[in-house]
């Protein structure tokens, strides 16, 4: 089982929320060269639930951060090199259907470049 999955990015971090409420045991794993693992188990039945991410290039670990909630899981994940990705996975394949946009936390490429910029005039 797949739990749903919301992403979005900046040009320096990608936001993952793995959406499991209720989730016990939850566990993330990070690896430099760009792999997200998650398990948890979730419900009334216990059913266990897992994810393995092949994320579109490396990571940071060390400054990435993770979130544990009680109605999801969210993740910062710092970007090695700061640039923008083209999709979350790598591979030429579409995005699982359990992937998804998340739209509430995205910004276009050409906005988020002046997104803390403020005139003093």
């Amino acid at each position: 089982r797949h739990p749903e999955v919301k992403w979005a990015q900046r040009t320096d971090k990608v936001f993952i929320t793995v959406l499991l409420p209720d989730s016990k045991n939850a566990k993330v794993n990070l690896e430099p060269e760009g792999v997200f693992n998650f398990s948890a188990t979730a419900g009334t039945d216990n059913n266990t639930y897992e994810l393995k991410l092949d994320l579109f290039d490396k990571v940071n670990v060390e400054e990435s951060k993770i979130n544990i909630g009680v109605r999801s899981i969210f993740c910062i994940l710092e970007k090695a090199e700061k640039v923008w990705w083209k999709k979350l996975l790598r591979g030429d394949g579409k995005a699982p259907h359990y992937v998804k946009v998340d739209w509430d936390k995205w910004v276009d490429e050409d906005e988020d470049k002046g997104m803390f910029l403020y005139s003093l005039n």
